[in-house]
């Protein structure tokens, strides 16, 4: 672990990093440990030393942990049962394994786990006219089906589907009145707090699909890049503060204040009728990034999952006309994980593809020669007809959510870059206090996809774009294996193929 400035700042790349760090924190906790996030899976193996003495995965750790004394409550982010059915089976395992593994220890009653469903729903008009569609999806999910035992068990393993489905005999089908409700939002924070003191936030869940190495080298579809962090101070108290009111505030209680914690939150409407959207009740990651945005002076550096939110490309493309020697540089993966290894066909896909060429022609537009963007591949050689590889190589699956200003300040969080995280979704982060922690998510970030031997012109602010360009055009036309760095141009044009609008869907759905 490292850290940098005057309070305790460790940075996590990859979970090879960053789980036996959170190990550790839970192996450490006295009294209390607060968490949520949207997967957390019991059966993930342990990586650590100290935590395997306990058993081989998270399920014992929290045995392990209760055994001690130290209270746990966990939320798991539970998912729409008819537009997410198998994540909503999958939260329904998850909490399930979890209270057997406290059933295990000798204070079972120390562990509050729940799965936490949003409350915001789908208005009726919008669930009406959506109908014919979730009828088919509720209907799909109980296909093969042979007999009522068979039924049952789909209802056991999805709990949400009982108030949507009705018996015809000993067979279950879809019920039509009245229309199933839809949850068009989630909590997608990754956070958990130890005793008050210490915080674990960014952008990494818990499961082994999320386990991933700085070097990369597992199967494409296996590689995941995320970045988190541990931070102690009043920002810890602050996080312990947000996970015991939350669910509260997005039911419609007054939200909090934070000076140290960013979050977006959204509610329930009271008059949902015509609405298919929740209401935004606090957006403080995304002014967070609006206001570096309107404050950078030499070179902003974002690193996402998805680069869709019109709005901040739209103020990215304002600074660029106000500041000449403003530079941009993103990193985003080469395509949606569930395009690249699902071949997800949908229009969910598509849409979302299509808003990301529209947000990297806004900047691209405004800043010319002055921005780069490019997504990151392994360093070997592999064939393929689909997304899946990137300049002749298997690309690597980004899913970090990083945002650095000049060399002042930086942000780490579980938002992406699309209206849903900035918008919508439960979602937490942290910025940076100190020059010298900026620095130190700069100096990993950066090192990361450009490889240890880089260009210094990559790092100085005032020629790190065009080095970037650079390194990554040189890459482009070099085998895999003799490139240095990860570091590729991004293609948009493969994501405007592939896309195209939806109306009448709002892009926050995306």
């Amino acid at each position: 672990m490292e850290s940098a400035g005057g309070r305790r700042f460790d940075l996590f790349l990859t979970a090879q990093e960053a789980y036996p760090a959170f190990e550790e924190l839970f192996l450490s906790a006295q009294k209390e440990i607060l968490a949520s996030f949207r997967v957390f899976d019991p059966t993930t193996k342990l990586r650590s030393e100290a935590a395997r003495r306990f058993g081989d995965t998270w399920a014992d750790l929290i045995t392990a942990t209760l055994n001690r004394g130290v209270m746990i409550s966990l939320v798991i982010s539970d998912f729409d049962p008819v537009v997410r059915g198998d994540d909503h089976a999958f939260t329904t395992r998850c909490v399930r394994a979890m209270r057997d593994a406290a059933t295990r220890s000798d204070h079972p009653s120390r562990l509050n786990v729940r799965a936490g469903m949003h409350p915001a729903r789908a208005g009726l008009l919008p669930r009406l006219a959506l109908l014919p569609g979730t009828l088919s999806k509720i209907n799909a999910q109980l296909q093969g089906a042979k007999n009522r035992s068979d039924f049952e068990k789909i209802l056991h393993d999805r709990p949400g589907l009982v108030p949507m489905v009705k018996w015809r005999g000993d067979t279950l089908v879809a019920r039509k009145i009245p229309p199933p409700s839809l949850v068009p939002v989630t909590h997608h924070q990754k956070i958990a707090v130890f005793d008050e003191k210490l915080v674990y936030i960014g952008g990494l869940d818990l499961n082994e699909r999320r386990y991933d190495t700085p070097e990369h080298d597992r199967p494409s579809d296996e590689t995941w890049h995320d970045v988190q962090v541990i931070v102690d101070g009043p920002a810890a108290q602050e996080a312990a503060a947000h996970l015991r009111r939350f669910e509260a505030e997005v039911n419609g209680q007054p939200v909090g204040k934070t000076q140290h914690l960013l979050r977006t939150l959204s509610a329930r409407r009271k008059f949902d009728l015509p609405f298919l959207a929740p209401k935004a009740v606090c957006r403080e990651l995304a002014a967070a990034h609006a206001d570096g945005v309107a404050q950078a002076q030499d070179l902003i550096y974002l690193e996402t999952q998805f680069f869709r939110d019109r709005k901040l490309a739209k103020a990215l493309a304002k600074r660029a006309k106000q500041n000449p020697k403003l530079t941009l540089i993103i990193v985003v993966p080469a395509a949606p994980e569930d395009v690249a290894f699902d071949d997800n066909p949908g229009s969910d896909a598509a849409y979302g593809e299509y808003l990301q060429a529209k947000c990297v022609d806004i900047v691209r537009d405004a800043f010319g020669a002055r921005v780069f963007i490019g997504s990151p591949a392994q360093c070997r050689s592999e064939a393929s007809d689909g997304r899946d590889t990137y300049f002749g190589a298997p690309l690597i699956y980004l899913h970090a959510k990083v945002a650095v200003f000049d060399d002042s300040h930086a942000i780490v969080c579980s938002a992406n870059l699309n209206g849903r995280s900035l918008s919508w979704d439960t979602e937490t982060g942290i910025a940076t206090r100190t020059a010298a922690e900026a620095a130190l998510v700069k100096s990993r970030c950066f090192t990361q996809w450009l490889g240890k031997d880089a260009d210094p012109a990559c790092f100085d602010a005032s020629t790190a774009c065009a080095a970037w360009a650079a390194q990554a055009a040189q890459n482009a036309k070099l085998p895999p294996e003799k490139r240095q760095g990860f570091i590729l141009p991004y293609d948009v044009e493969a994501a405007k193929a592939f896309g195209f609008a939806v109306p009448g869907v709002p892009a926050e759905m995306v």
